[in-house]
């Protein structure tokens, strides 16, 4: 009898004991949590804790079953290999072009090589746009592109030589740095394509793809407040909306995409670029005729798939470097357009809506001076205006892909050379960070380096 009273009594014990404990744990883990400070995500629940070499290519966290078929079409078509027709698999392309396919230029959906056949070049003639639906004076018999390769027994629009130039520099301190700077040379191909003396040409490197979900989904009226065209608040930064046409809706609306934001949304974006970079006509750009080399059906899951890419985390948060270069960026007014926090408004896409997120970007247009310029109007932007580019997954570029570039055309080899070539509006935070030691360039290369 006293055998079997203990033994209910030593398990009564245990289970008070092990209770006591989950409770302790339990406390000390909200305790924990209250104390450690919020850690912000990069593309809120669509944030992906992953920073490896295919950290720019994966689905966003949250997206439903059905969405994650979709997403995995849209992969599919993102890299699909398009040939010439009759072929019974992607026929359609050229018959003039860039590249054979969206992956071609986006490897592993990050920034392009600073290298023809991954870089383009847009151009123009001089003058401001005749009509809204105009992004600038086309040049006759080619357009707003020079599509340097054709399919056989086409020329090509141009051929198109691409040499760098460098120039050097020093810091304050006494520290030297050298920064490179495209030249770019049209010959005529075709002799019914005349290329006139005056043409303007901008070389233009692929950016990184990931988040733009995020991006489409800030609400115009955030883009509106974050506006300050006229300097009212005299800080010298006056970004503005691009005002740019959609030819589907048949208007003039706000641009996001694009490297002088004159895409108004990823639609639009992807069926250009099917049509300006492979010669693939579609629903949003069909051909004279009416002609579509792909259907409603790819264009959408093409579209969807570059909304539903997740966002890289942030890293290193807790590094003294990191976060003494993070109060180092706000101190030069980098934050001035790289602004930091954003919200999305509702969405289709349950994962985008009423995300809290940090892109590092407001989307707006603003002047980076002379050094940057490439006097080409694109729509409602001058030649010297560019869009603010995001900052997040900066740190991966060349993790992705090694000798990635920096900058609208790649010019840059690194973030230090991206900064250094800030001028215009960005000179007085160019200047900040000119005139910081050696020490805390590094710290605020570091902050940049985490994101």
């Amino acid at each position: 009898m006293v055998t079997s009273s203990v033994f209910p009594l030593r398990s009564f014990r245990w289970l008070t004991y092990g209770l006591l404990f989950g409770v302790a744990i339990a406390i000390s883990i909200l305790l924990s949590q209250a104390l450690t400070p919020s850690i912000p995500k990069a593309g809120g629940i669509t944030t992906l804790y992953d920073r490896s070499s295919h950290s720019f290519g994966l689905p966003a966290p949250g997206l439903t079953p059905d969405e994650m078929d979709i997403h995995r079409e849209g992969d599919v078509a993102f890299d699909a290999v398009f040939v010439t027709a009759p072929s019974l698999v992607n026929p359609g392309l050229g018959p003039v072009f860039n590249n054979n396919s969206c992956g071609a230029c986006h490897i592993k959906n990050g920034r392009g090589m600073p290298e023809l056949g991954q870089s383009l070049v847009r151009v123009s003639l001089p003058g401001e746009p005749q009509s809204p639906e105009q992004e600038g004076i086309p040049v006759p018999n080619i357009g707003h592109q020079i599509r340097d390769r054709s399919v056989y027994g086409v020329p090509a629009d141009a051929k198109v030589a691409l040499t760098w130039q460098t120039q050097p520099g020093q810091y304050p301190d006494g520290t030297a740095y050298e920064l490179r700077f495209p030249q770019i040379n049209l010959s005529q191909r075709d002799p019914h394509k005349p290329m006139p003396d005056n043409v303007l040409t901008s070389l233009r490197m692929p950016p990184a793809v990931f988040g733009a979900g995020l991006l489409e989904e800030i609400p115009e009226q955030t883009l509106r407040k974050l506006s300050d065209p006229d300097d009212s608040n005299g800080d010298g930064i006056s970004g503005r909306i691009n005002q740019v046409w959609d030819p589907e809706a048949n208007a003039i609306a706000v641009g996001r995409f694009g490297l002088k934001a004159n895409s108004p949304h990823l639609r639009h974006q992807t069926a250009a670029a099917y049509v300006n970079d492979m010669g693939i006509t579609n629903p949003v750009f069909p051909g004279s005729n009416g002609e579509q080399d792909i259907g409603e059906q790819i264009l959408q899951e093409n579209t969807f798939y570059v909304q539903s890419l997740g966002v890289p985390a942030r890293t290193l948060l807790d590094h003294p470097d990191v976060q003494a270069g993070e109060k180092l960026f706000a101190a030069a007014n980098c934050t001035a357009c790289h602004v930091s926090t954003l919200k999305t408004g509702p969405s289709a896409i349950a994962a985008l809506s009423n995300q809290t997120f940090h892109p590092y970007t407001e989307l707006l247009l603003h002047d980076m001076g002379e050094g940057l310029a490439d006097h080409r109007p694109d729509f409602a932007a001058d030649g010297q205006e560019w869009r603010t580019s995001p900052l997040w997954g900066l740190g991966l570029v060349q993790t992705v892909l090694p000798y990635a570039g920096y900058l609208h055309d790649g010019r840059a080899r690194s973030v230090e050379e991206a900064i250094l070539w800030h001028g215009g509006e960005a000179k007085a935070a160019q200047q900040s960070f000119m005139v910081m030691d050696q020490q805390q360039r590094q710290q605020l290369l570091a902050f940049l380096n985490s994101l």
